[in-house]
């Protein structure tokens, strides 16, 4: 009879390391549109909140269809993110363009650094002739280079990725409506996939995640856009590089900050050189010395990251995924060491997944008692 149980636990191991492998072959050849549906996926839990607070509308006491609530939440997110990149677009190539100014303010009288460049070839490899141009030598070089079957190639592979970006967009956008208008459709379709004994378990465990995921979502937008409040009425109102420039220097800054630790240090010098642009090139900023600019450009850059880092982060990872600070910053120095910047990105949500099928299906463990204490007298609100 032993011997038997045995036997079934081996048949069952091997079943299950079946399934993941044919899981792992179905991840590999269609990783494409396991991508759509969990970008999809994220659409829906931003947009749930939107959603719940539309419903509350009523006209003549009932509320719109879910499939109207979804069409205008995704409306909403997608007009944003619209407006939000038509606003960087002009600041950037504002900037390009004094950059430009500056550049061409420094080359005139006809001797520029490609002169010298020219000048300083000549003198060290004299066998290059007197008459040696670095710039023509450059273009005879590239026109051999590109021909027309290059060109060819060149916009049949732009043509096939703008076709790609357009079906993965639509794509997305398809898969969010159903994922909104229908806010259980995801918990039914992994319920599916696992034996009747422990659906309705999976089912419950996947509302958690899906709370716990929007509200972390929510949180983070709203983190992006109080560094960008704070970050544009600094550089307007103290370092006077204009409203425009500053809203889009903040909003580049807001996005990078996304990126745990890199990313706000990426930011802050990306903002440093592009005031010191304006600064330097249209004369754009607080009327003191250049250095003095720059410093007072990462004071403000810098403040912001404290009252990020002391007020922002708490509030969002202490009311959203239940975790210490601790654990988020060991989670991110694992994910950085194995995934790097995007393992830092989807570290956060990864272990907010982790941490609720541990709850669920794993608590007698003691290390996830000890991780995840008093779970087992919560209910499913209590996790959220």
């Amino acid at each position: 009879m032993e011997k038997e149980r045995s036997i079934d636990k081996l048949a069952r191991y091997i079943i299950i390391l079946g399934a993941l492998a044919i899981a792992a072959v179905l991840c590999y050849f269609f990783g494409s549109v396991i991508a759509y549906i969990l970008i999809a996926f994220v659409v829906s839990l931003i947009g749930q909140p939107i959603v719940k607070l539309l419903r509350k509308i009523k006209i003549k006491g009932k509320s719109l269809p879910d499939a109207v609530l979804a069409i205008i939440t995704l409306i909403l997110i997608f007009a944003l993110l619209f407006l939000l990149v038509m606003q960087v677009i002009p600041v950037v190539t504002g900037i390009v363009g004094e950059a430009s100014a500056m550049n061409a303010q420094e080359t005139t009288g006809g001797y520029n650094i490609i002169d010298e460049a020219n000048v300083w070839i000549i003198q060290t490899i004299p066998w290059v002739g007197e008459d040696f141009d670095g710039v023509e030598l450059l273009m005879q070089n590239i026109t051999k280079v590109i021909n027309f079957s290059n060109v060819s190639v060149l916009l049949g592979s732009v043509a096939s990725a703008v076709i790609s970006l357009v079906v993965g967009i639509f794509s997305v956008v398809f898969i969010s409506f159903f994922f909104m208008k229908d806010e259980t459709l995801f918990g039914r379709i992994v319920g599916s996939l696992v034996p009747d004994t422990i659906e309705d378990k999976v089912k419950t465990t996947i509302l958690d995640i899906e709370r716990l995921l929007s509200r972390y979502f929510v949180g983070l937008i709203v983190e992006i856009l109080g560094v960008v409040i704070l970050d544009c009425l600094g550089l307007w109102l103290i370092a006077r590089i204009g409203f425009n420039y500053a809203l889009g220097i903040a909003f580049i800054a807001g996005l990078l900050n996304i990126i745990p630790y890199v990313g706000p240090l990426i930011g802050e010098v990306i903002g440093v050189v592009l005031c010191i642009i304006l600064k330097y090139g249209a004369g754009i900023g607080l009327g003191v010395n250049i250095w003095v600019f720059a410093a007072i450009v990462l004071a403000i850059m810098l403040a912001t990251q404290l009252v990020d880092n002391f007020v922002y982060q708490p509030l969002i990872y202490s009311t959203s995924i239940k975790a210490s600070p601790l654990e988020i910053f060991v989670v991110l120095l694992i994910a950085g060491n194995i995934g790097g910047v995007v393992g830092m990105l989807i570290a956060i949500p990864t272990y907010t997944v982790v941490r609720v099928i541990a709850s669920r299906f794993f608590y007698n463990y003691k290390v996830v008692q000890r991780l995840i204490p008093g779970i087992e007298n919560e209910d499913t609100e209590g996790l959220i």
